[in-house]
């Protein structure tokens, strides 16, 4: 949160969207610095709830809404929009900055500005989906680290991501998972890791495969940003035995 309370302290201006409000707690720090915030929240308790927190401040709206749904009037110096979550698969940032962004003024902002994806193929004992926590289910990294994508939020993103990526094998072991490390671009210059609250490491299990170092194996890695964890499909094979 530090990091976003510098990034909005520093760059919110002119007229703000803040979509996925929530509490409205980033808005509060944009509204000192911004002309007028529109703080846009599709649950309606939440909402209400924005409304109680930001009523003393006057240069705000609290907007009960699907933000792609919506039609801005006043088009943004800066749109903040936190929907994060590991790969942007579980939460909605993708589809909606995908729709909002024609609002965006030319030479406008996005907080954050974007993300980075790390893939690692790991041995570790689940058969479903889910995020490390606390170290759990511990897991052990069989290869080299690939920073296999980037996205800026200033340009369009298909919401689909389906890629064979190609990964190199350090540590002899089997190989059952992989796991998804997102580092977030709050600006140019902040960049936030995994913790607990955002973004944790996401587990996918795959095929088991018996590797040595110098093996490499293809990854066939799909999912739909904001299409949640049942959208994801990951298959894999080696493609080069131990020499």
């Amino acid at each position: 949160m530090a990091g976003f309370y510098e990034a909005i302290s520093k760059k919110a201006k002119g007229i703000v969207y803040d979509l996925g409000t929530g509490s409205g707690i980033l808005s509060s720090w944009a509204a000192p610095h911004a002309e007028f915030v529109y703080a846009v929240e599709i649950n309606k308790s939440i909402a209400e709830r924005a409304r109680a927190n930001l009523k003393d401040l006057e240069n705000i709206e609290v907007i009960c809404a699907d933000a792609t749904k919506l039609s801005f009037s006043n088009k943004a110096n800066v749109i903040i929009c936190e929907m994060l979550d590991t790969a942007l698969i579980d939460e909605e940032q993708i589809p909606v900055l995908n729709s909002v962004r024609k609002y965006l003024k030319d030479g406008g902002i996005t907080i954050p500005y974007g993300i980075i994806n790390c893939i690692e193929p790991i041995q570790v004992e689940t058969e479903y989906i889910c995020y490390e926590e606390d170290g759990h289910p511990q897991n052990r990294v069989l290869g080299e680290p690939l920073f296999y994508s980037r996205i800026n939020f200033l340009s369009y993103t298909p919401e689909t991501f389906n890629e064979y990526l190609d990964i190199k094998i350090k540590t002899s072991g089997i190989v059952s998972g992989v796991k998804i490390t997102t580092f977030t671009l709050i600006t140019n210059n902040i960049i936030c890791g995994p913790t607990p609250m955002l973004n944790p490491p996401l587990i996918i299990p795959v095929e088991r495969t018996k590797v040595y170092p110098g093996n490499k194996l293809q990854l066939n890695l799909i999912y739909e940003m904001g299409g949640g964890l049942g959208s994801v499909r990951a298959r894999i094979k080696k493609i080069h035995s131990r020499s």
